[in-house]
């Protein structure tokens, strides 16, 4: 009788651990999430910075031209 008693002592320390350590874990990623959700990534850039891309005509390039692009060379 005295065993079971101790292993379910145990068992009980283990479950109160868990749960803290996940109640813990949450907090944590409640607290990374509300710090990073008003995180602005896609500000305008600031200084010096060019536009480095293009944008192409769509009645240039059809479907499947692009798609025979595709095809042959593998881009």
């Amino acid at each position: 009788m005295r065993k079971s008693m101790k292993a379910a002592a145990d068992m009980f320390k283990v479950f109160i651990l868990f749960s803290g350590f996940t109640i813990l874990f949450y907090c944590a990623m409640m607290w990374i999430n509300s710090e990073y959700r008003d995180y602005h990534r896609y500000d305008p850039p600031e200084g010096s910075a060019i536009k480095v891309t293009t944008m192409e005509e769509e009645n240039h390039s059809r479907w499947f031209d692009r798609l025979m692009f595709f095809y042959l060379n593998g881009e």
